[in-house]
């Protein structure tokens, strides 16, 4: 499938937001009138493991923000997917060309906008200490989760795989010696139902366990006016997750086993032709986002399955960790790439509901893939002023990729082409991390990696596609490449409640290679290196009543891997930029404003620009007004893209959420709960267009709920996007003005117990 591709906008009128926390104030202020607690209330510390040790954020010199227990509750009470949290932490955007299947994460507006099966991407993801390589992987739903940390900046001496941009780490809730779980269950519009449970508690004195299940449904909502075509639903889903754990604690040793599985029975990414009025980003006239006129097939399944075993000595100085994670994925995803109907255009400024210049239908597969990692981790046990941690690491990933071509004009829309794409890569690295107590109030922290990466591709077409390549290859690339990451940073206690820290690393992209034969052959892209610098200052204040992150960073970006897209001639192309530049700024503020009224607020600022003088890329093939200087090439138009923004990079992210209590006595409250997440305008592509340039977005949720017995219980009926805003979040470029948009407007009842 193609992906949408984004990036910079315009500073954002801050009004929106300024309304929706004015019409809260009101409540606010009843609940400053309830009844006291009985002691003051204070924010718990935040504790990370950022650096793979458990500590305060405040004393960890890396830009963190971390989401948690009913905040991460009630952003994904609609049964949307891993997406949900995109903008609502300072510098993060997620989006997909795949819809459920394939999420892509971008951090700073470093990402990377391939759509390809073994694309790989600058912010890694990490699930219960494995790391996700495979995109496929990285969407894995979220459930019975202790935590979400995002970790902004290069992150390469600590973490495994492909950090140059930062890294989204989730820990599942653990099993214990207590017994304990909960069951949740909501409905919702178009029929949704978001289910989810999980037990745990003790086997023996030394054995514990916990199992966790999931399961989301939702009926299809978008309907097809073209009759007689292959499917005439499209927007549903069907997916169940489950992951059992198993943990062993004895004098000495620690062991916790974790198996999990997923299974996605869904549409793809619904594609709609015409939809974008020419010379603007705003949708056609009379758009109607419940119907859409196509005659392609469109489904997507996917399922995964993986464990992991996490071992822990205790050899008395020291601590030894061994991690081993296996990980398999198997998918089928097919879409009407097009997003319309027949083939025939209407002429310039006629652009019917569906009527399209070519057919073009396609689907990706992934019959065979295997990720085995292996990480052995020595760490001192407090050694006084000075600590480390050292250990090495193995990955080894085998995938095979098919890619396919289907006649929509023909009845029974025949295949008629197939490529099949097969790589092998193998990495090592060795560690070492360290912190030397320099003062009581100065810390020094420093880290370096050694990795070796080796990759082997080839590629062949096994049946011709009519416009494209013709039965040939295999086509064979290889690379092999070495690099050292590092990174030095320093923490000062300025007060008890308030540090400084600075800190400088550099991060590590392995060389990609991709064969997209029906699309132009392979290509290849060297790696990329960041140098990233930043700045800030963390505090508790007014008595741990409130917390406040704020930190300026700017980052440069050697041969950054970029992927063009599209154009008329449908190519996808892996290239190098000379360089890249980002700088901005990022806020986390939290704070009790009463005892009852808790605020959270993020924001950031992210200015990127490409520095390529030379670097030049295919425009789209009709309809879209290229801003762009344009040069020939072999008889065709490129755009010149140096000075543009990153794609999907948005200028401005902010996010606010507010909860009001309104306690009844001294176990059950009435509440309402309200979070908003607003990104400002954003390209999908390298070159500039107004027609591919996503307006910006502000979209809300609102929770109105009772819980009892010392929260064991919880009703609530919930709203999400709840101003119905309809956006193209991504589009097609080599055919004509095709989108794909946002969710809609959600309602829904949840009730969850806790036993």
């Amino acid at each position: 499938m193609f992906p949408n591709r984004t990036a910079h906008g315009r500073f954002p009128s801050v009004h929106p937001l300024v309304v929706a926390l004015a019409a809260l104030l009101p409540l606010t202020a009843a609940a400053q009138d309830a009844p006291a607690a009985k002691d003051p209330v204070a924010l718990d510390t935040l504790q990370v493991t950022a650096q793979r040790r458990v500590e305060n954020a405040k004393d960890v010199p890396v830009s963190i923000s971390a989401i948690q227990g009913e905040k991460l509750d009630v952003l994904g009470s609609a049964g949307d997917d891993i997406r949900f949290l995109s903008a609502r932490v300072p510098s993060l955007n997620i989006e997909s060309s795949y819809g459920r299947a394939f999420p892509r994460f971008y951090i700073r507006g470093l990402g990377n906008t391939d759509f390809d099966l073994n694309a790989s991407q600058p912010v890694s993801l990490v699930y219960d200490d494995v790391v996700q390589e495979s995109p496929l992987l990285k969407g894995f739903p979220l459930f019975d989760l202790a935590g979400v940390e995002v970790l902004r900046g290069p992150q390469g001496t600590l973490f495994g795989r492909n950090t140059p941009a930062g890294v989204v780490k989730f820990d599942s809730a653990r099993p214990s010696q207590d017994a304990d779980g909960y069951i949740k269950v909501a409905y919702g519009s178009y029929n949704t139902w978001n289910t989810q449970g999980a037990y745990g508690g003790p086997l023996t004195d030394r054995w514990s366990a916990r199992v966790s299940a999931l399961y989301q449904r939702r009926d299809d909502w978008v309907t097809n006016t073209r009759q007689g075509a292959p499917a005439q639903g499209f927007e549903g889903y069907d997916e169940a997750a489950a992951r059992v754990q198993f943990l062993y604690e004895g004098d000495d040793v620690e062991a916790l086993f974790n198996l999990h599985k997923r299974k996605l029975n869904g549409t793809a990414r619904l594609f709609r032709a015409n939809i974008i009025k020419p010379g603007t980003n705003q949708l056609v006239e009379n758009f109607d986002r419940d119907e859409v006129s196509t005659d392609g097939q469109n489904f997507s399944d996917l399922e995964t399955w993986g464990g992991s075993a996490r071992l822990k000595w205790d050899l008395g100085r020291v601590t030894l960790h061994s991690i081993t994670g296996y990980e398999t994925a198997e998918s089928l995803n097919h879409g009407d790439i097009d997003g319309g109907y027949g083939a025939s255009f209407l002429g310039a400024g006629n652009y019917g509901p569906g009527n399209i210049p070519f057919a073009s239908e396609s689907a990706d597969g992934l019959p065979h893939h295997r990720q085995w990692t292996q990480e052995f981790r020595v760490e001192s046990n407090e050694w006084g002023r000075f600590d480390w941690q050292a250990g090495v690491f193995y990955f080894d990933e085998d995938v095979t990729i098919d890619s396919f071509n289907y006649d929509s004009l023909t009845p029974g829309n025949p295949q008629t082409g197939h490529a099949e794409q097969q790589q092998r890569n193998k990495a090592w690295a060795a560690f070492a991390s360290g912190d030397f107590d320099v003062t009581e109030r100065f810390k020094l922290r420093g880290g370096v990696r050694y990795t070796q990466d080796k990759k082997d591709f080839s590629a062949s077409v096994l049946q011709a596609v009519p416009f494209g390549t013709p039965v040939s290859g295999p086509y064979i690339a290889k690379t092999d490449v070495n690099d050292v990451s590092w990174d030095l940073s320093g923490v000062y206690q300025i007060t008890d409640n308030l540090n400084a820290y600075a800190r400088v690393a550099k991060g590590f992209r392995a060389p990609s290679i991709q064969g997209r034969l029906a699309f132009g052959g392979v290509s290849q892209a060297d790696s990329e290196k960041v140098i990233s610098y930043e700045a800030g200052i963390k505090a508790d204040l007014f008595d741990r009543r409130a917390r406040l992150g704020f930190n300026v960073f700017r980052y440069n970006v050697d041969g950054q891997q970029l992927i063009a897209v599209g154009g008329s001639n449908n190519t996808a192309t892996l290239l190098n930029a000379d360089k890249t530049i980002g700088q901005g700024a990022e806020l986390d503020f939290e704070a009790y404003l009463t005892d009852h009224v808790l605020l959270t607020l993020g924001s950031s600022y992210n200015d990127t620009e490409i520095k390529d003088k030379d670097l030049a890329v295919a425009i789209c093939g009709g309809g879209c007004t290229i801003t762009d200087p344009t040069t020939v090439i072999d008889g065709g138009t490129y755009a010149l893209v140096n000075g543009n923004p990153l794609p999907q990079a948005p200028k401005w992210i902010h996010n606010l959420t507010l909860r009001a209590g309104f306690p009844v006595n001294d176990a059950s409250e009435f509440y309402v709960y309200t979070d908003w997440a607003y990104r400002s305008e954003v390209n999908f592509f390298l070159y500039e267009s107004p027609e591919f340039r996503s307006r910006s977005s502000l979209e809300g949720g609102l929770r109105l709920g009772y819980n009892w017995d010392y929260g064991q219980y919880d009703v609530a009926v919930y709203g999400r996007n709840l101003t119905d805003q309809v956006r193209v979040v991504g589009a097609i470029d080599f055919n004509n003005l095709t989108g794909f948009l946002n969710e809609p407007r959600t309602f829904g009842v949840e009730f969850t117990a806790k036993f």
